[in-house]
């Protein structure tokens, strides 16, 4: 059995706040060798991405990658829409989840995995106001847990 080796190249912090994630995919990504070569560099920025069907494929919109500093003119586009790779079973899965009311998909993170660009996706349903204070309210109590347990010892 091989070993899987992941390089986490960005997340995006602000998808757990916003949106309850009810599933998640991990789908390749179709990129260009300057992309790949900037996503190496840790470049991009996934926090205002979506993902959304197009002629039956997924595509990453919003997803900026920003331009690689050694290329000799020949760069990429730095938000472009990225097609995104899943199997066809998932694709059906997933158009059906996003027929219903509120759901959306929502990237969480961008990785390398055995070299080949990863994109892990959420399914998710957005959060109401309240539903937000209330992660606020929880977070807290926690960290006062946590700072009682060090005074302790």
């Amino acid at each position: 059995m091989t070993e899987e080796r992941i390089k986490l190249i960005c997340r995006n912090r602000k998808a757990y706040f916003d949106y309850q994630i009810d599933a998640l995919y991990e789908a390749g990504m179709v990129l260009k060798g300057t992309e790949v070569k900037s996503l190496r560099l840790g470049r991009a920025n996934i926090e205002d991405a979506y993902a959304r069907f197009r002629n039956g494929e997924v595509y990453l919109i919003n997803a900026h990658i920003s331009p690689y500093p050694h290329a000799a003119g020949e760069n990429h586009d730095p938000d472009r829409p990225r097609k995104l790779l899943l199997q066809a079973r998932e694709l059906k899965r997933l158009s059906g989840k996003l027929q219903e009311r509120g759901y959306t998909l929502i990237p969480l993170k961008l990785y390398f995995k055995n070299q080949h660009a990863k994109v892990e996706l959420g399914l998710a349903k957005g959060k109401k106001k309240h539903d937000k204070r209330e992660t606020i309210r929880r977070r807290e109590e926690q960290r006062e847990l946590e700072r009682a347990r060090k005074r302790r010892h």
